[in-house]
């Protein structure tokens, strides 16, 4: 099967004055319909750069080079208006934050209904039916009350949630999403990622996945690339790169994960943080970890005689 996003010999450079910096180094990839691809690594190691650049999205003091085959397109020279119309209707992005994503001043119907205007052909019954059908499917309750709120009004998992669904309402041939985890709570995170998975399995859409975290990255991508300084240093499964890792950086995020799990388990299943004797005798514990400052306990007398009209 041919690849729907085929990248080559990408570079990204960013010019400031009389100075310079390439920030994406000869980074290839493809990816193929029904197939998620996985972009792992910390902050500043290129892989939203990436992204951005071959969607257009830099200005003009970053020079690109390389090329970036969509469906027999270059993207990288397309015109601004055609990758403006592409980024509506074939490409879709689900961003990092989703309280920047909506304008404040407008209710949630009202945004949209404005993106599926530019994007579609559908009359205003047709958006307002397709707008509750979205809320629906990303199973969220009483949708005629939530097309009338304002984003302020709403939690950043349902936000992320209408996200994704105006993004697969436009039934795009490829899904970009960049930190869609990261600025909401762990059990939001669960069901986001589900999200993703389903989409993967219901819609065969291609997407790109990008994120530090190994545990989505495992949850969600049927291949990864690591991404570290600019460079891909790793690629292949997650088994492989979880077992097998060539780069030591990889080796390194890997331990990382590892180290975080392992005492998640202690905790779990071992012996509490503080057992019963350290919390009766909190000052002693609080000494040990560093903790205690010149404030003192009142005791328990302290309590029982204190005046009449104190303060709680």
């Amino acid at each position: 099967m041919s690849a729907i996003l085929k990248v080559e010999n990408l570079n990204v450079t960013l010019t400031q004055r009389k100075s310079s910096k390439k920030l994406v180094k000869e980074v290839s990839f493809e990816v193929h319909p029904g197939e998620c691809l996985g972009i792992l690594g910390e902050s500043g190691s290129g892989k939203s750069m990436t992204v951005k650049s071959v969607l257009g999205l830099l200005d003009k003091n970053f020079q690109i080079s390389g090329r970036a085959i969509f469906d027999g397109q270059d993207l990288l020279r397309e015109s601004k208006e055609e990758l403006r119309r592409l980024r509506g209707s074939r490409i879709t992005m689900v961003l990092q934050n989703p309280m920047t994503c909506f304008d404040p001043l407008y209710r949630i119907g009202s945004q949209m209904a404005e993106t599926f205007a530019t994007h579609t052909t559908w009359s205003a019954q047709e958006i307002r039916s397709h707008s509750l059908e979205i809320l629906a499917q990303m199973r969220i309750r009483n949708g005629e009350e939530v097309l009338e709120k304002y984003p302020h009004q709403l939690s950043g998992g349902m936000l992320q949630r209408i996200m994704i669904g105006i993004a697969m309402a436009l039934e795009p041939e490829l899904l970009i999403a960049d930190e869609p985890t990261t600025a909401i709570d762990a059990i939001t995170q669960y069901e986001i990622l589900e999200e993703f998975v389903q989409i993967k399995k219901e819609k065969h859409t291609a997407m790109l996945f990008i994120t530090h975290d190994l545990g989505a990255i495992s949850k969600v991508a049927d291949r990864v690339l690591v991404m570290n300084s600019g460079h891909i240093v790793d690629s292949g499964t997650f088994e492989h790169i979880l077992m097998h890792a060539n780069d030591p950086y990889t080796r390194m995020l890997v331990e990382k994960r590892s180290a975080v799990m392992h005492r998640y388990r202690q905790v779990l299943h071992g012996d509490p943080i503080l057992s019963q004797n350290q919390i009766l005798n909190r000052s002693q514990v609080l000494n040990e970890k560093g903790l205690l400052n010149e404030k003192q306990f009142l005791d328990e007398s302290q309590i029982l005689n204190r005046k009449e009209n104190a303060a709680c």
